[in-house]
């Protein structure tokens, strides 16, 4: 672990991180091992979000700086061997909202976690992932949301996942700000992720993956 990398990201420095990144790269450090350094910095950046010392625009600076270090090491990891994939993942923010941050992070580290990730964006109505699920075919879907009225279609998206009969196949799970339990059970949903964390956590057990 790159105690200079994890510090540098979650302090936002990131001409610092970025120049971190390459240099570890050159040193031939895995791949993964800057990934999973990146993923302690997004848990330092949530915690501090979650304390009132972050606010936004920290969260947006954070998603960049993971947009940027992923770009730089991914052709290094096609390089080596093929990453072993658990399981493939469906994830998108619902009808009607488009915030993208959380998602955008929880993406991120279910991919550096060894998942086949499909992103749908934001603002995707109930037809579009049903859609997405008979192509992709996913073991789990997770449905972000940031709004209140993210709820409703979470709901109508799970419905509408139920009346293809696609639903006993698979799993899925609802994050965002406002998402608890209550909402969870509101949704249908499997269960709720209260951070990126616990969205891989989820994901990693519903695939066997220890």
């Amino acid at each position: 672990m790159s105690k200079e990398l994890v510090n540098a990201i979650a302090d936002m420095e990131e001409k610092q991180a970025l120049d971190l990144a390459s240099e570890l790269l050159a040193k031939k450090t895995d791949p993964m091992l800057i990934l999973d350094d990146c993923r302690s910095a997004m848990e330092i950046v949530g915690q501090r979000y979650e304390a009132g010392t972050y606010f936004l625009p920290e969260l947006l600076l954070a998603g960049e700086m993971l947009t940027e270090i992923t770009a730089i090491v991914k052709p290094e990891m096609a390089k080596g061997q093929q990453i072993q994939r658990h399981g493939k993942v469906l994830i998108g923010t619902v009808k009607g909202d488009i915030h993208d941050i959380g998602k955008n992070i929880v993406t991120f580290m279910l991919d550096a976690s060894g998942f086949e990730v499909k992103d749908l964006g934001v603002d995707v109505p109930a037809e579009k992932f049903v859609e997405a699920i008979r192509e992709f075919q996913p073991q789990v879907v997770g449905l972000s949301g940031f709004l209140t009225l993210a709820f409703d279609a979470m709901k109508d998206t799970i419905g509408a996942i139920q009346a293809a009969g696609l639903r006993d196949g698979i799993k899925i799970m609802v994050g965002g700000g406002p998402v608890s339990e209550e909402v969870r059970n509101y949704t249908g949903a499997d269960a709720y992720g209260k951070d990126a964390m616990a969205g891989v956590t989820l994901a990693r057990q519903w695939v066997g993956v220890k």
